[in-house]
């Protein structure tokens, strides 16, 4: 017999989830109506498959001059906004609002990365990685030998048997010579030479980094005393399990703050102890300058199906956008995104319902955190 809990998680499940970008946004708009809170919209230039407009939208709830504010963000990689949208909307339809601590307000940031969202995409309009676009462009940026030497191997000019066969067995090789940490590295730490293959970086701040630097300043958040932020994720980890991953550094008031938040399944790339590795360009790096020893950030990391299987979906993505404009009516085209969206949205049923529980777990350790910082 199902608990009132496992009833009401069902419920929101069916209701908080979406197919497509436009019906999330849809259903986030509502979620705000019902609330009676009026959405700040920021639009994009450009528009998705079906010539559909595209904006990030926010929605500030809680006292203007809040002391602590608690920050979500879907959308970062685009397709993986399926799971953050959730996150947001149930959290608005479970009367999240009506429970928050005094001197507190909560910020949420739907489809940051709207383009990649409509196009059932992990980058932006510019090709880019965009938790990999937050660094430094006037200074050196970070090299990759191993993405370097193994480009083309990443994505291939070509999806034939053949080269498929060779890439893969180049790949095989090199991985076998420089260890599974080394391979990984090569492959998605992050690079800045190769505008056409994957976790690339950029040449410059994307879009999606500006607006977020606009929505910065417009709800004054370098003003408040604390702010933490819970960046939505999928695609890595055991299936369905959300991992709170942290770039905080061994020391800092930042680090401290997230273990007493989330306790021992903090993950901690640095460390060797979490499903990811460390990574260059990280939205951490976009808060850290900002709000110095004031915030606390954290990846929450939705595990969905194999790094294999992910790579080949990616590839086979990358390669159908660099053969010049897409046909999102091609049956190749519908083959390839349907397999890129499963890969980091399964849009299983258990799935979402874990999705759902361990989303308000943050939701809940995350705003006792905030009372708790002075």
């Amino acid at each position: 017999m199902l608990t009132a809990l496992a009833m009401d998680l069902l419920t929101s499940v069916a209701g908080s989830f979406a197919e497509t970008y436009g019906e999330a946004r849809e259903k986030f708009l509502a979620a705000l109506a019902a609330t009676g809170t009026a959405p700040r919209v920021y639009a994009n230039p450009n528009t998705g498959p079906t010539g559909e407009g595209l904006a990030c939208e926010t929605a500030w709830i809680g006292p203007e001059d809040a002391a602590k504010v608690f920050v979500v963000v879907s959308a970062t990689h685009g397709v993986e906004g399926f799971c953050g949208s959730g996150i947001q909307i149930d959290w608005l339809a479970d009367e999240g609002p009506a429970r928050l601590p005094q001197n507190t307000a909560v910020l949420l940031i739907h489809a940051l990365n709207c383009h990649g969202f409509a196009w059932w995409r992990r980058v932006t309009e510019e090709g880019c990685d965009l938790n990999r676009n937050f660094i430094d462009f006037a200074k050196p940026v970070p090299e990759n030998p191993g993405h370097d030497a193994l480009v083309d191997a990443f994505v291939p000019a070509s999806l034939d048997a053949e080269t498929l066969a060779a890439d893969e067995e180049r790949l095989a090789a090199w991985r076998k010579e420089h260890g599974e940490l080394a391979f990984q590295s090569a492959r998605k730490a992050g690079q800045y030479k190769h505008a056409h293959s994957v976790f690339f970086g950029g040449f410059e701040e994307t879009w999606s980094r500006r607006t977020l630097a606009t929505i910065f300043d417009d709800y004054r958040l370098g003003d408040r005393a604390a702010v933490s932020v819970v960046d939505v994720h999928t695609g890595l980890g055991p299936f369905g399990y959300g991992e709170p991953i942290c770039g905080h550094k061994r020391g800092t008031v930042g680090l401290e703050r997230v273990l007493s938040m989330y306790g021992d399944s903090t993950g901690l790339p640095a460390e060797g102890q979490s499903f990811s590795i460390p990574l260059h360009g990280t939205q951490r790096e976009f808060w850290a300058p900002r709000l110095g020893d004031r915030y606390t950030y954290v990846a929450l990391e939705f595990g969905t199906y194999s790094t294999e299987r992910g790579r080949k979906a990616l590839r086979a993505d990358h390669w159908l956008h660099n053969q010049g404009e897409v046909d999102w009516n091609d049956p190749r085209t519908r083959e390839i995104k349907r397999e890129l969206r499963t890969q980091y949205y399964p849009a299983t049923v258990d799935w979402k319902e874990m999705v759902l529980w361990r989303g308000r777990q943050v939701i809940r350790q995350t705003l006792e955190g905030l009372a708790r910082f002075t």
